[in-house]
């Protein structure tokens, strides 16, 4: 996902903790305009996240703007095409159809920031392949708060893992990066590290962070040890001295499918950040 694995939300109407958020190691801030800005905030809030981009490096923001089935969202979307300076992503909540990407990517136009659809619904989750597959779609995000809500359970592991299983499989279905919901438990920082765990086992590639002293353990959970590293490197040089031939490498077989996910691990190959070009 072109290096990025945690993602630290900061609300809109706190434009003086942009920068501040900008520095906690994440490697992706998103300035949330939706569920963290009251209504009568929403357009100062549009204008702070949008200024930022001509203060902060825009290669590190992101911006989550509100449904494309709100006024608000509207604005936003038309704002951010009319900006100068565009964010790295656009985050697009509450997405059930595939429409609302094309329908963002068309306006954005030309040079759009990749979009990243949150799946937040039954409904979204189920067409998770055709949104995953949209034009202009970089990546998706899990967005477990409503979809617990909607299901009646708690915001918790194994209610949600088959959701989390089927969005695994539509995003890799899609070849795009899937991005897990944050944990919500600020003082539980056993709970964190084994949510990653599990998150980076299940198939994730990032997770979203609530807080600052989240993201060193996003980090360090969701990115390859220099262990692993040095594995797929001494794993893909043996495949190759073998021209290719499936081998037995420290004990297991080293086949073409082992390879590539080595080769993922490495930056070679696998599901990357799709469509963020831009000026």
């Amino acid at each position: 996902m072109g290096g990025l694995n945690s993602i630290l939300f900061v609300p809109g109407s706190r434009a003086d903790r942009f920068a501040k958020a900008a520095e906690s190691g994440a490697d992706l801030i998103c300035i949330d305009l939706e569920d963290a800005v009251a209504p009568d905030d929403k357009d100062a809030a549009r204008d702070a996240a949008i200024g930022s981009l001509d203060t902060l490096d825009p290669a590190g923001v992101a911006i989550r703007i509100n449904g494309l089935k709100t006024a608000a969202g509207l604005r936003d979307l038309l704002a951010l095409r009319d900006a100068g300076t565009k964010p790295r992503l656009v985050f697009i909540p509450m997405v059930e159809s595939a429409a609302e990407p094309e329908i963002a990517s068309a306006v954005l136009g030309a040079g759009a920031p990749g979009l990243v659809p949150l799946i937040e619904t039954v409904r979204g989750l189920r067409a998770g392949d055709d949104i995953a597959s949209a034009p202009g779609v970089a990546a998706m995000m899990f967005g477990g708060g409503d979809f617990s809500a909607e299901l009646g359970t708690d915001l918790a592991w194994e209610p949600l893992l088959a959701a989390r299983s089927a969005f695994v499989m539509s995003a890799a279905a899609a070849r795009i990066p899937a991005i897990d919901v944050p944990f919500i438990a600020l003082d539980d920082d056993i709970g964190l590290e084994a949510e990653v765990r599990r998150a980076r086992a299940l198939g994730f590639v990032a997770k979203a962070a609530i807080h600052p002293k989240q993201v060193e353990t996003i980090n360090t959970v969701m990115r390859p040890t220099e262990e692993e590293l040095a594995e797929a490197r001494a794993a893909l040089d043996a495949y190759a001295a073998a021209g290719g031939k499936v081998i037995r490498h420290n004990g297991k077989m080293l086949e073409a499918p082992v390879v590539k996910r080595f080769e993922a691990m490495l930056g070679m190959d696998g599901p990357g950040m799709k469509g963020t070009d831009h000026a």
